[in-house]
């Protein structure tokens, strides 16, 4: 993609409004656009990285063998009701009419709707177990929306419901689930912690927040620091062993980590007092086990093996797809602008051209985009006529994760210059060096 073609409106001053380093950085890289209180358009740059973090849940999710499908947005108040849960809600929920004056609703989760689409199609334990999940909008009526995406009113979010027989099943799916998660997080660069937390208007007894550490966090939370340097890296799973996906979900949760809902002082003086931290985090995800909370009240059964007919066990797990993209700035940034991961980054690389219109810098630059496209990596290529600091400021502030600057001094000498955004560290090279070095980072980073 070549800048002089892409709309990215970048800007120059921090909007007053932005409160923290997430919301500045996203308006100031020209990512979002504010609509109304919470509500936001998703400019190209952001909407790049919101759909690589989509795709990133889509593939974890799948890979857990989970099934994705698409719920819509709008949902008819009698199934609320059938779960008790239409008038418990509160305000935050967004309740309309239609034209015929049939109470509706603009879905802020999905329980009840998965609940009816199962009980509507299965009847028997042998279509057990089963998962099903979406990535799509909710809406939320907040009181005071604010840190832009990190609070907004309508969200993109990724919610799964599973569906088993017995409560062993049932925990089984929590655990895949909170697997599946942990790697889904390390693909973007986060650690995310597993805390044990309330469940709040989802119900159930058994649940899970994930959080990642930042001053901005909206939660407190207190910690056994030993719990950070826990890393899934490149071993293994196969979800249908009950036993090693216990297992890799006890090595994540045995160590104190709870938010301040849970907080147990007398377990937590307990940790050695060089490893007992207090910081605050921010929210990326939540799973839940609540048994037979709606399927008792929404009439799901099946048939087991030996003829009775029982109400089925569920969980719902859900992931801020959205609000990962502030949770990732907040993590990760600098007073230049964005670093971004490379699991998430919108563009692979930068490619800045110090001379344009010089007839060599032009050509090594068409040909090193060229080269990057064709091992499947689509360089931002800025080819504007402006001086080298604001080119550089740009790319420091959209934050990708390499750089390469050409120019007619290097070139003279057959090399371009590979800058690392998140150390600074460069290094000249042959052009043909550099593809090769950022396809093998790329490599690791699928």
């Amino acid at each position: 993609m070549r800048l002089s073609r892409y709309f990215l409106p970048v800007l120059k001053e921090n909007p007053a409004e932005a409160q923290i380093v997430s919301h500045r950085y996203m308006l100031r890289a020209g990512m979002i656009k504010q609509q109304a209180a919470g509500i936001y358009s998703w400019l190209p740059l952001g909407y790049r990285v919101l759909k690589r973090i989509e795709q990133i849940v889509h593939e974890e999710q799948i890979r857990a063998g989970h099934i994705p499908l698409l719920m819509p947005t709008l949902q008819p108040a009698d199934l609320w009701r059938e779960s008790g849960r239409y008038d418990d809600y509160g305000q935050e929920m967004l309740r309309i009419k239609d034209r015929h004056e049939r109470d509706m609703l603009y879905g802020p989760t999905n329980e009840e709707m998965i609940t009816d689409i199962f009980r509507a199609h299965v009847s028997s334990y042998k279509d057990l177990p089963l998962t099903l999940y979406h990535i799509q909008w909710k809406f939320r009526d907040e009181v005071r929306p604010r840190f832009g995406v990190m609070r907004g009113r309508e969200f993109l979010m990724k919610d799964g419901y599973n569906f088993d027989v017995d409560r062993d099943a049932a925990l089984h799916a929590y655990n895949r689930h909170m697997v599946s998660y942990l790697r889904t997080y390390e693909r973007m660069g986060l650690t995310a912690i597993p805390m044990r937390a309330a469940s709040g208007p989802i119900g159930g007894d058994n649940t899970h927040e994930f959080l990642v550490l930042a001053n901005t966090g909206e939660s407190e939370v207190f910690y056994d620091d030993r719990v950070t340097g826990l890393k899934l890296g490149q071993r293994e799973i196969d979800y249908d062993d009950r036993a090693q996906v216990a297992g890799v979900c006890e090595e994540f949760t045995t160590l104190y980590a709870r938010t301040d809902e849970t907080h147990d002082g007398a377990l937590f003086d307990q940790i050695p007092e060089e490893h007992r931290k207090v910081g605050r985090g921010i929210e990326v995800g939540q799973i839940f086990y609540f048994g037979t909370k709606y399927s008792e009240s929404m009439g799901a059964t099946v048939v087991t093996k030996d003829g009775s007919k029982v109400p089925v066990e569920m969980g719902s797990h859900g992931i801020g797809v959205s609000r990962l993209l502030g949770a990732i700035i907040e993590a990760s940034h600098d007073d230049k602008g964005i670093i971004w991961p490379e699991g998430v980054t919108p563009f692979p690389v930068g490619l800045v051209n110090l001379k344009q219109g010089d007839a060599a810098a032009d050509a090594a630059c068409a040909d090193l985009e060229k080269a990057l496209l064709a091992r499947g990596l689509e360089p931002l290529y800025d080819d504007r006529d402006e001086r080298a600091g604001a080119k550089f400021a740009t790319m420091d502030l959209i934050g990708l994760p390499w750089r390469i600057t050409v120019g007619p001094r290097g070139l003279t000498n057959g090399v371009v210059e590979l800058t690392s955004r998140r150390t600074g560290q460069s290094e000249e090279m042959t052009p043909e060096a550099a593809v090769a070095r950022i396809a093998e980072i790329y490599a690791a980073h699928p």
